[in-house]
């Protein structure tokens, strides 16, 4: 079985640049890593990766902890890494910009992935391997996104061998089961290299506890839903980018495609 969230039902007022920005700052930066040899991809991993060590101060990196922190929110370890983390910010990150604005988030983004770096850190503080990846700051997104619109709907893609349908699942369900996973994996992991699961709840909680005071006074929490929970329709490859994202994109993508072929 095999579950992927890739939108959900919930239309902003407002272009979301900031996160469209920083989408294509991560995936720029890591194609330029992906241009690096091996030799040199690992070398960026360590030198603008966070250390927790460093960060606490028992050990000195190439490049100033309190730079290493902002630097390794958009570098990413794979192509799973990036698109993982890229798919739950196209999401989620709409949402939480317009609820508090541009500026703000920006501000509320970075916040979060300091708290996430620090968080993992203070779990394992003589650890030398780096930290890269924006899923911490991303984890403060989904946890703001809780507060917001609990009960707003995820399209999540349910493939079961040849039987694919599309389900809408609350975002309460996603995002609990998202953060209940991490916490599981984070404890049976620990002491180990891998993925900073601590850092992804650290991220989470500090988005939960920023998000009354940033955003907007007109926003109220727990928003309801603008559709019904676990309806199931079939899939269509037109979702992956809806309309309430990039209004237009797909359509002119098919369009496009259906001219070159009548040529």
């Amino acid at each position: 079985m095999f579950l992927f969230p890739f939108s959900d039902d919930n239309p902003t007022k407002n272009k979301p640049l900031i996160t469209y920005c920083l989408i294509g700052i991560c995936c720029f930066i890591f194609l330029w890593q992906f241009t690096l040899p091996p030799g040199l991809f690992r070398s960026a991993v360590y030198n603008f990766g966070v250390v927790p060590a460093s960060l606490l101060g028992s050990k000195e990196g190439y490049l100033p902890a309190t730079i290493t922190i902002f630097t390794s929110m958009f570098m990413h370890g794979g192509w799973f890494h990036l698109i993982g983390n890229m798919v739950f910010l196209w999401i989620f990150g709409d949402n939480v910009e317009d609820s508090m604005g541009r500026v703000k988030f920006i501000i509320f983004y970075l916040l979060a992935g300091i708290a996430a770096a620090y968080t993992q850190a203070l779990i394992d503080p003589s650890s030398e391997i780096p930290m890269i990846g924006a899923s911490g700051a991303i984890a403060g997104v989904l946890g703001a996104y809780l507060l917001l619109h609990p009960k707003a709907n995820v399209n999540v893609l349910l493939w079961i061998i040849i039987f694919i349908t599309v389900i809408r699942v609350p975002a309460s369900i996603v995002l609990g089961f998202w953060i209940i996973s991490q916490f599981f994996s984070g404890v049976s992991s620990t002491g180990e290299g891998g993925v900073a699961y601590f850092a992804h709840i650290g991220g989470f909680i500090a988005g939960m506890a920023l998000i009354p005071f940033f955003k907007n006074a007109r926003i109220t929490l727990w928003e309801p839903a603008q559709s019904k929970a676990f309806e199931t329709r079939d899939f269509n490859l037109h979702e992956l980018i809806p309309g309430n994202k990039v209004d237009g994109f797909m359509d002119d993508f098919i369009k496009d495609a259906e001219d070159r072929k009548r040529h």
